[in-house]
């Protein structure tokens, strides 16, 4: 029998040397003379020991070779995916069959080599440390693709997740650059890493000083890390602090709880006992019904409480504390120092001054920013207003409803987008629609019910505040409670930018434009045409201009419906920038008011001044109270009324009917 198993052990040995025999009789060696393998030979003791300090010389060897192959070694080698024969020690890509068996590729050409047995190469595993100059190698070959679009993605890539080994990549190509916006962009970043990640302080003030008046927030990101503060008790300083200042408590800048806080944790200070705390030690010191010689019973008032625990304090078996002693006085005699983060004078100095620079110059700009901001207010406002000074002016009517002729152009607009998908087509065919929609309505309206009501302006303004509400209801009904979409065309998304701080949207440049495109068709209308001196002549004098043969009631039609189909065109600029529903007049109808009221009745350059004026004032009455929008709105009101007391008939006052209103 014993026989029998020796000779089952031979035959299965030898069908194991068979089973290895086509493994390896299959694996192909790797080209040893390839351009790419003997640079890995070059320097395979050091890439084998796979050490952070070592392994430099390497990964720059390839990055610096201009190998085609060299970024995709880099690749696999942080992928783990490089391995080396242990014999020849040439290195090969791998992927494990399974424990044993690899699959093998030649690194350089990417050839299949068969399979091999794993025992027989080593893995690469580079540390985290290792992968992240790995990384930085990779970057600088994302950097010099042919391709601007992957460079311009490498620089993004950078921008989110900046560390100091990108430096290195960025000034090793920035000077290759050939595309004038890329290198451009390139010599930035590297500015604003040079700050957060070289050594040389001198090189970190150049970079710093080379933004000054620079108003990109990449810029105070940079910066404003460098001029972090903390504060720390005098026992603390370290020799080499680079201070900001020196502080007593308490003050301002640095109140009595926080110094005594910082006090305790310099180790100069224990935590003030609690009166729990205080309450407990008293208890716990009770000796023959006496705590600190005073008897128990006698401890019945809060100051004698005291007085025991301050006796006890005294003797030192409890923490002091004494109840005529504030945290004031515990701070007073106390030395605190605040203490840049950064350690260099030179680069807080520079990046303070810096600052301090580009904080002025934000300023500055975001006065202008809000001034934009006003003027594109102004002009929604201007064309919101600019129907209602007509019909008020020429007219004398308080039409209350013209807020809902706003309404609805922008419904009108949003009914011709239904039907004319192309919205920059739908926005040309809305705009005069919506004016003839709102012109028929407000004949209508002067025909029906305003034409009985003239010189009457109680009446009037309940008529046309019921009719107000009578048309809100007519679209809730039509249209329903849900706000609507009125899409401006594509070519007005975006804004235009100047920097980081002003900007401004492209429909509110559109709305500005459009408003001074009605007020120079106002003035043709007005001045050049005789609709427009039939209006002045019955504005100034209606009898006189009856006299004439100008039929005053004809022309307070025309004039009513062109005020409303003005209103209707200023819906559908109002719809491209604001939400499309049934109230949405009734927000610009008090602001319409102020604007004709302040500028002037009847006068279109007053309407001017006016929107200007109010949309200013409401801007800036936002800037100082931005989280207090009813307090804006009040404050703005009152001033109006202010203003009105000392010029009740506006910046620019009309003779005639219109003063008579």
């Amino acid at each position: 029998m014993s026989y029998l198993c020796r000779c089952c052990a031979v035959v299965m040995a030898v069908l194991w040397s068979l089973a290895a025999l086509p493994l390896a009789a299959q694996t192909a060696a790797p080209a040893p003379d390839a351009p790419i393998q003997l640079l890995l030979q070059q320097h395979g003791d050091i890439i084998a020991k796979s050490s952070r300090k070592t392994i430099g010389p390497a990964i720059d060897a390839l990055a610096a070779s201009g190998l085609p192959d060299a970024q995709t070694v880099l690749e696999k080698w942080q992928a783990k995916e490089m391995w080396r024969h242990k014999d020849s020690g040439l290195f090969v890509f791998a992927d494990k069959v399974d424990r044993q068996t690899l699959q093998v590729f030649d690194l350089a050409t990417g050839s299949d080599l068969g399979q091999a047995i794993a025992r027989d190469y080593k893995q690469l595993k580079p540390n985290s440390g290792i992968r992240g100059l790995i990384g930085a190698a990779l970057v600088r070959f994302q950097l010099t693709d042919p391709d601007p679009a992957a460079r311009h993605a490498a620089l993004d890539a950078i921008e989110r997740d900046a560390d100091a080994s990108h430096l290195d990549a960025l000034r090793a190509v920035a000077g290759g650059e050939t595309d004038a916006a890329l290198a451009a962009r390139m010599a930035r970043l590297e500015r604003l890493l040079t700050i957060r990640f070289d050594d040389d302080d001198a090189a970190r003030v150049a970079a710093i000083t080379s933004f000054e008046g620079d108003l990109g927030v990449d810029v105070r990101a940079a910066l404003t890390p460098l001029t972090q503060t903390r504060m720390m008790h005098d026992s603390q300083l370290p020799a080499d602090a680079n201070i900001k200042r020196r502080l007593s408590a308490p003050d301002d800048a640095l109140p009595a709880d926080a110094a005594f806080d910082l006090m305790i944790a310099a180790g100069v200070a224990t935590p003030l006992p609690t009166a729990e705390d205080r309450k407990a030690a008293l208890i716990a010191h009770i000796d023959n019904g006496a705590v600190a010689g005073t008897q128990v019973h006698a401890l019945d008032t809060q100051a004698a409480r005291d007085a025991a625990y301050a006796a006890l304090a005294k003797a030192g078996t409890v923490p002091p504390w004494s109840p005529d002693q504030t945290l004031d006085d515990l701070v007073a005699d106390q030395g605190f120092v605040e203490i840049y983060t950064e350690p260099s004078a030179a680069v807080t100095t520079a990046a303070q001054s810096t600052l301090d620079g580009i904080e002025r110059r934000v300023g500055l700009n975001q006065t202008l920013d809000l001034g934009l901001d006003a003027l594109s207010l102004a002009s929604i406002y201007f064309l919101a207003a600019i129907g209602l000074a007509i019909t008020f002016g020429v007219m004398g009517v308080i039409n209350m409803a013209h807020g809902e002729f706003i309404m609805m152009g922008a419904y009108t607009g949003y009914v011709v987008q239904l039907i004319i998908p192309d919205y920059t087509l739908s926005i040309i065919v809305a705009i005069p629609l919506a004016f003839a929609v709102t012109f028929g309505a407000g004949v209508a309206m002067e025909r029906l019910v305003i034409r009985w009501l003239y010189h009457r302006p109680l009446e009037t303004l309940l008529a046309t505040f019921g009719i107000s509400i009578a048309l809100q209801q007519l679209a809730k009904n039509i249209f329903g409670t849900q706000a609507r979409p009125l899409t401006a065309p594509g070519w007005l998304d975006g804004s235009l930018v100047f920097n980081d701080v002003v900007a401004i949207s492209y429909i509110r440049i559109a709305i500005f434009v459009l408003a001074l495109l009605f007020l120079a068709l106002f003035l043709i209308v007005m001045n050049r045409t005789r609709l427009g001196l039939e209006v002045r002549a019955v504005t100034q004098n209606p009898r006189m201009a009856a006299s004439m043969g100008i039929n005053p009631d004809r022309i307070n039609m025309l004039t009513f419906g062109f005020g409303s189909g003005i209103a209707g065109i200023a819906g559908v600029a109002i719809g491209l920038y604001a939400k499309v529903t049934s109230e949405m007049g009734a927000d610009y109808i008090v602001q319409s008011f102020m604007t004709v009221v302040v500028g002037g009745v009847g006068n279109i350059w007053g309407t001017l001044l006016g929107a200007t004026l109010v949309g200013t004032l409401q801007k800036g009455i936002e800037w100082m109270y931005p989280s207090n929008t009813l307090a804006a709105q009040t404050y703005m009101i009152l001033f109006i009324i202010l203003f009105i007391q000392f010029r009740p008939r506006g910046i620019i006052a009309l003779k005639g009917r219109a003063a008579e209103v």
